[in-house]
């Protein structure tokens, strides 16, 4: 399966539906995954969230709209699945930078966003070792921040380093991050987070789900390089492999100078 191909086929279907409500579902048969893995690979494919793309080609098509046709913002709000003409010209004048009434004047005030077309030819796979883990459900402890994705590599490390020097003299090495995903394909607000599998006063208590992982280990503990498997994971190798992905936090196992990698999957 060319992922690639498939994933420009759904660009086409999402183009040839933009006047329709778009079914999430729908778009992950074209794919051949669930609905959540279909949303992770066109986050990191596309480098934006699909609800974001699907957001931003309709006010495009909608600024041409208004500046080729005689429709109302009214029918415009419509015909792109707005609940009313308030918020739509709300968007349009966020995303554009003018109001919908002012269209005729200035279009060449316009934004455009074109449709994604991507390189279909195959990408080289990296040589990335994993197994396949059963795993327990956990009841971790621990203090989490808010970050956003152009963030997390700068306050994920930072958070680390604090809780570390504040809290190892007295319980030891840290046993866990997680990197938690807050509407993750509607907005960029994440949260990263420090754990300990030992009760401390004052740290939330998190229950981390069993079930299926994928495990990557990473000969270090070192925050670089836990960054650069996870995005190749993401980006090179999730496209090429089978597996569907559950809703669930990403979680990394510092353990013996090495982290385990840790990816919810279905079973």
């Amino acid at each position: 399966m060319n992922t690639y191909h498939n994933m420009n086929e759904m660009l086409e279907y999402i183009e040839m539906h933009l006047n329709e409500e778009i079914q999430y579902k729908d778009l992950a048969k074209i794919l051949g995954v669930n609905e959540y893995t279909m949303k992770v690979l066109f986050t990191f494919i596309c480098n934006i969230s699909i609800a974001e793309y699907i957001r931003k080609r309709r006010l495009s098509n909608a600024g041409l709209d208004l500046c080729t046709t005689n429709e109302k913002i009214l029918d415009l709000a419509v015909k792109y699945q707005y609940d009313n003409a308030t918020s739509f010209s709300r968007a349009f004048e966020k995303f554009h930078g003018i109001k919908p009434s002012m269209a005729k004047e200035n279009p060449n005030g316009l934004k455009v966003y074109p449709k994604i077309v991507l390189n279909e030819e195959e990408k080289e796979i990296p040589n990335m070792e994993y197994s396949v883990v059963e795993r327990k459900p956990i009841v971790l402890y621990g203090k989490g921040i808010k970050t956003t994705h152009d963030k997390i590599s700068y306050d994920a490390p930072k958070l680390y380093k604090e809780i570390y020097e504040k809290y190892s003299d007295k319980y030891g090495e840290i046993d866990y991050g997680m990197t938690v995903y807050e509407d993750r394909f509607e907005s960029d607000d994440y949260e990263y987070w420090v754990l300990y599998e030992k009760e401390i006063p004052g740290f939330i208590k998190y229950e981390i789900a069993g079930g299926r992982y994928l495990k990557f280990t990473i000969s270090s503990q070192d925050a670089e390089e836990i960054q650069k498997v996870t995005n190749e994971f993401y980006r090179s190798f999730l496209p090429s492999c089978k597996y569907n992905l559950r809703e669930l936090p990403e979680l990394e196992y510092y353990h013996n100078n090495i982290t385990d990698f840790l990816v919810p999957i279905e079973d």
